[in-house]
């Protein structure tokens, strides 16, 4: 049996998979109105930046991963226009249907893909650009699924992975202060639902921290990877190009 981590427990990586899709099953409902108050709405400035930094033009092929309730496919539509195409992933049905309906509503019909960001159903080499927003934590096998990303990269392709990452020093007692105090009475209050928050927190301490996942990045097979901090580093948008 080989084991992964589900927050800080120990689990079979083949129930690491149920369990994660438990957590975003409960709080899909409320996902969006909870990063408000997790992230202070600063989650949204992160997403703005990872837009701007993508620099998608007209007639881009991009691939939105984890894509939950749409933010950045929304965004990403807008950019490459009638003649590109965004499609919008996720692993976990109730999170698409969230995000496919917001769209929907929005009047953006585009491609919403359930699949596994380590088996990607992609052609090689097909898109310009792959984005990851708040996901990678969560997989199981992360190595394989930047490997993954990077082989439905286009050569000079982009992988943008912006997660929560390591807080600079003088800020982590107060940070994690409201991780485990704060944020599950959070979820409580508003989604009925403190354990998925709990385990939310618990996952950020255990994602690689920024220069350890600039070193995962190379491995998958990305030529030249930097990181952007955000936020003094409660989040990190790293860049990847395919070489």
């Amino acid at each position: 049996m080989t084991t992964t981590h589900f927050g800080f427990e120990s689990v079979d990586e083949a129930e690491k998979a149920r369990k994660v899709r438990g957590v975003f099953d409960s709080v899909a409902p409320k996902y969006d109105l909870m990063n408000d108050l997790m992230s202070a709405g600063l989650h949204r400035a992160w997403k703005a930046y990872t837009v701007m930094v993508a620099n998608l033009k007209e007639g881009d092929r991009a691939l939105d991963i984890a894509g939950g309730t749409g933010d950045l496919a929304m965004a990403f539509a807008k950019k490459v226009g009638a003649s590109g195409q965004v499609v919008h992933t996720d692993i976990n049905e109730a999170m698409l249907s969230t995000g496919r309906n917001r769209l929907l509503d929005a009047g953006v019909v585009l491609p919403t893909i359930v699949c596994d960001a380590e088996k990607l159903p992609f052609a090689d080499n097909y898109f310009d650009l792959v984005s990851v927003a708040f996901g990678l934590r969560n997989m199981t096998h992360k190595d394989m699924a930047l490997a993954e990303m990077n082989r439905v990269l286009k050569p000079g392709g982009k992988l943008l992975v912006l997660e929560f990452s390591k807080v600079a020093k003088p800020l982590e007692k107060a940070y994690d202060w409201y991780s485990f105090k704060v944020l599950p009475r959070l979820g409580k209050l508003v989604a009925g639902d403190d354990a998925s928050y709990r385990y939310l927190a618990e996952s950020i301490r255990m994602h690689p921290g920024q220069q350890e996942l600039k070193a995962m990045m190379h491995k998958g097979g990305f030529g030249h990877v930097d990181y952007h901090n955000l936020t003094a580093g409660v989040a990190a948008l790293h860049v990847g190009i395919k070489c």
